[in-house]
């Protein structure tokens, strides 16, 4: 359409790229509450450490989940196809992330209902599947979006799945399960070392370091594999990038190391591990150092880093079919038409930074240490 400003091509790029940074805003924000959530039965020993922790993520926790949700609805509108194939073929995997993120709000609003430690020490764990479950599921899914997924396409583009739930724990999964689990601990420790005092600090602090070099290995490990255990997947016939969206209309190509080639060709991507690994270094130099804010800095450089090393390896592959690789979805063929992607954009342009802005006002006012303290003389207070 001649009245849209901005080409097919650019728009599509434009979603891909906004994709990435909603996953990324919600690895950083949502992620430490994840990694405070899988820590809090280890770093918080009394009930009095515990309620801390839980007033820590308590006032933001929701805010921080809506970027989970808008990456759930950028997928829906943007790229249909995608969320077709993929919600519909990680149903189970989804159904257990979402019991698991339920089990937070309940464990927050029921744990201090009764008085009595062993009720609080269900909910407690109860809070802590909640955290360490979705920090793993997400982590095996994109292992096993890099390694294919077992999807296909008829004639007229319905999906079929011929995969299980017990199918999507292969080794390279779990090991970027564990890697995510890791890296959200991490981030969640300097947290928790940022902005509580004593005991509870001291042990996160511990904790956070373990993740940390954790971090550092599994995602070195990661690369390696990558670069020699699987298979990468190319689009081997010239796509014209402007046409309505078709994935039946390419041709694909397995190659070991394949996922690196992005690399190779574009230098610039090497940004994107260089800072996970950089980030992951000073996360552990700022634990170390008992400088929290160099350590929420460093783990959040990292989390980004990783996040986007995983984004910018696949480009333009949003989700690679192990069945058929010839119906691959990528960036090219798999989104709404250009006069959706326009009009999507413009709200967005709209709504990001009213979203924005609310998120920023709401850590100014919740900003400061959480103590024993500061609970008591809060009647709000978990």
């Amino acid at each position: 359409m001649t009245d849209i400003p901005l080409d097919y091509e650019t728009m599509r790029l434009i979603w891909w790229a906004l994709l990435g940074i909603l996953l990324i805003a919600f690895a950083v924000t949502d992620g430490y509450d994840l990694g405070v959530g899988t820590l809090l039965p280890f770093a918080a020993r009394s009930d009095e450490e515990r309620r801390i922790l839980l007033n820590l993520i308590g006032p933001t926790w929701e805010g921080n989940q809506v970027w989970l949700v808008l990456g759930g609805g950028a997928i829906f509108a943007a790229w249909p196809a995608l969320y077709a194939v993929s919600f519909s073929g990680f149903y189970l995997a989804m159904i257990t992330v979402l019991l698991a993120l339920i089990l937070r709000p309940v464990g927050f609003k029921f744990r201090g209902k009764i008085a009595d430690p062993r009720w609080r020490a269900i909910w407690d764990w109860a809070l802590f599947i909640g955290g360490f479950v979705p920090a793993l599921i997400f982590g095996v899914a994109v292992g096993n979006v890099l390694l294919g997924v077992p999807f296909g396409l008829d004639a007229a583009m319905r999906p079929s799945f011929e995969g299980s739930f017990f199918g999507l724990l292969r080794p390279f999964p779990l090991l970027c399960g564990v890697l995510s689990v890791a890296m959200l601990t991490m981030h969640g420790a300097g947290v928790i070392a940022t902005r509580t005092r004593g005991a509870v600090a001291d042990r996160s602090r511990t904790y956070g370091r373990i993740a940390a070099l954790l971090t550092l290995i599994l995602f070195a490990l990661g690369g390696l594999w990558i670069a020699y255990g699987i298979d990468g997947y190319r689009v081997t016939n010239a796509i014209v990038t402007t046409l309505p969206s078709n994935p039946l209309a390419k041709t694909v190509a397995l190659a070991q190391g394949g996922w690196l080639s992005n690399f190779a060709a574009h230098p610039w991507m090497m940004a994107a591990p260089a800072l996970g690994l950089l980030g992951a270094l000073v996360a552990l130099a700022g634990l170390s150092a008992r400088n929290g804010w160099l350590a929420i800095g460093g783990s959040s450089l990292s989390v980004t880093g990783i996040v986007a090393t995983a984004g910018l390896s696949m480009f333009p592959f949003l989700l690679p079919s192990s069945l058929n690789p010839g119906v691959s979805l990528t960036v090219w063929d798999a989104s709404s038409s250009h006069l959706t992607l326009f009009i999507m954009l413009v709200a967005t342009l709209i709504f990001l930074p009213l979203i924005l802005a609310y998120t920023t006002w709401v850590y100014s006012v919740m900003r400061g240490p959480v103590t024993a303290q500061s609970i008591e003389r809060n009647p709000n207070a978990y």
